[in-house]
């Protein structure tokens, strides 16, 4: 069964090309062309993935992408014109798995679409054991089926990758990992990003679950070295 794909793009040549090679390839692809349309698609369907342009009518990426991660986990690669880091890691902050740099190589978005398809495979397969499990650390408990996370008993929202982030530690409770540890396991070592990404997931994940993110109770630095987790 193919992989369903939504294209989200205001440039009507760029999806009609990205949705052709994507079907060459057996996926499943709707598309819409601006942000109002996306979040409408997104709330109809589940996604493998959805590839989402910064610069849209009505709604931009970010808002968009914002929104979704309101109610889905699913993967959202951002299309964004621009080379500024700053743009790329706001992205990251919004709940973006991944971001392609205009002008892209079509092969180049499929390799990504399908690394992350991997990825999301993989994890699945890796947390069956998990899964079902509800761990609680004091005030902190965590649904690792659901994937929900609640602070005394009050649901936090996590994007999926700062809930990748806390189970992994949690799950390996007193071990240190590096930042480079951490974006090798939880983004893939085809990854482009680099280590600040961790930092930027770390610091929005401790201010959801921190009574005081500035001395963390559950997930602690070890100053030159990485982070760790400890209740």
């Amino acid at each position: 069964m193919g992989k369903n794909v939504l294209v989200v793009d205001d440039e009507k040549l760029i999806v009609k090309g990205i949705r052709f090679s994507l079907e060459q390839d057996g996926m499943n692809v709707d598309c819409a062309y601006d942000g109002e349309e996306a979040l409408e698609a997104a709330r109809k369907k589940e996604y493998d993935v959805i590839l989402l342009d910064v610069m849209l009518p009505k709604l931009d990426g970010f808002q968009v992408c914002q929104q979704i991660r309101e109610f889905s986990q699913m993967p959202i690669i951002m299309l964004t014109a621009k080379g500024d880091d700053m743009d790329k890691i706001l992205g990251l902050e919004y709940g973006a798995d991944d971001y392609i740099t205009k002008p892209f190589n079509i092969l180049e978005v499929k390799a990504r679409i399908k690394a992350i398809m991997r990825r999301s495979g993989s994890n699945k397969k890796e947390k069956e054991e998990e899964q079902g499990k509800t761990v609680s650390y004091g005030q902190l408990k965590v649904d690792c089926e659901g994937r929900r996370v609640y602070i005394a008993n009050k649901e936090v929202n996590l994007t999926a990758k700062e809930f990748d982030l806390l189970e992994l530690l949690m799950f390996n409770k007193n071990k240190v990992y590096s930042r480079e540890n951490l974006l090798n396991t939880v983004w893939g070592f085809d990854y482009p990003g680099d280590v600040r990404t961790v930092d930027v997931h770390i610091r929005r994940l401790r201010e959801k679950i921190e009574s005081n993110p500035s001395e963390p109770q559950y997930i602690h630095t070890k100053w030159g070295v990485g982070y760790f987790f400890q209740d």
